[in-house]
């Protein structure tokens, strides 16, 4: 009976693996067709962008001086120049003015590519200004001969005359300016009169003249301490002739720069 009971077992056993081999197996799923592509529409593109020229005039210039930026762009849909230029037309010009040697990059924009230029502009600096021209130096008694005049007197008269104010009130101004530029320097003053009459009287004539030329010089602003008299009455004449043309030359207040 149990070797019955275990044939049957096996039997159905085998039944089952025999089924299971059986199975029907599922039918393959085909790949889906490849896409198709479609030519995508071609773009035309417009012309590249052309620099015909780009130019400085004057292409060196001294600083402080100025240049001129010429231009010529074709097929451009933007023009551009730099060191603060900017945008700007086609084709123009710019006045600039470069304190340093300076390169200007021009760049043209165009649908179909774009062109780059450039120019410089060199820049010199300016010769230094020449020195100044040394002043000349004339001498204390250069000075006296050229800037100051003598004042001349009527015969016996030790009064200033009216041409005399008008040439002291000259004399006051120069004697001024020298005794500035020559601070240890005096000025004598002296006075001289014509051969008539006596040497004493002459002597305190020509002191008079000197006093009164002294006193409009101080009354002017010319200091009282730069300027001494001195009489010389008819001992030292400047014209020797006996006539009223050499004695008016002899009647003077003269002159004299001292160190």
């Amino acid at each position: 009976m149990k070797q019955r009971h275990i044939a049957g077992t096996m039997l159905a056993l085998s039944f089952f693996l025999f089924a299971a081999g059986c199975k029907k197996k599922p039918p393959v799923v085909p790949p889906p067709p490849t896409p198709v592509v479609k030519d995508q529409p071609k773009v035309e593109k417009g012309p590249a962008a052309v620099v015909s020229s780009f130019t400085a005039e004057p292409s060196t210039i001294v600083r402080g001086e100025s240049s001129t930026l010429r231009w010529n762009v074709s097929n451009s849909t933007e023009v551009t120049i730099d060191n603060g230029i900017g945008v700007v037309a086609g084709s123009g010009s710019r006045q600039v003015f470069p304190s340093a040697t300076t390169t200007y990059r021009m760049t043209a924009k165009g649908d179909g590519g774009d062109a780059v230029s450039a120019v410089t502009v060199t820049v010199t600096t300016p010769p230094p200004p020449p020195p100044p021209e040394p002043k000349a130096t004339a001498s204390l008694s250069d000075r006296i001969t050229r800037d100051i005049q003598d004042v001349f007197f009527d015969y016996d008269k030790s009064e200033v005359r009216e041409d005399g104010r008008a040439t002291l009130q000259r004399n006051a101004d120069a004697l001024k300016s020298i005794l500035s530029d020559f601070p240890s320097a005096v000025i004598s003053l002296e006075g001289h009169c014509d051969e008539r009459g006596s040497a004493e009287y002459n002597i305190g004539l020509g002191d008079r003249r000197a006093a009164g030329v002294k006193e409009f010089l101080t009354q002017m602003g010319v200091p009282a301490d730069r300027l001494k008299t001195v009489s010389y009455g008819k001992e030292k004449p400047f014209c020797t002739d006996s006539n009223e043309d050499c004695w008016q030359k002899n009647r003077r207040a003269h002159f004299v720069g001292v160190q």
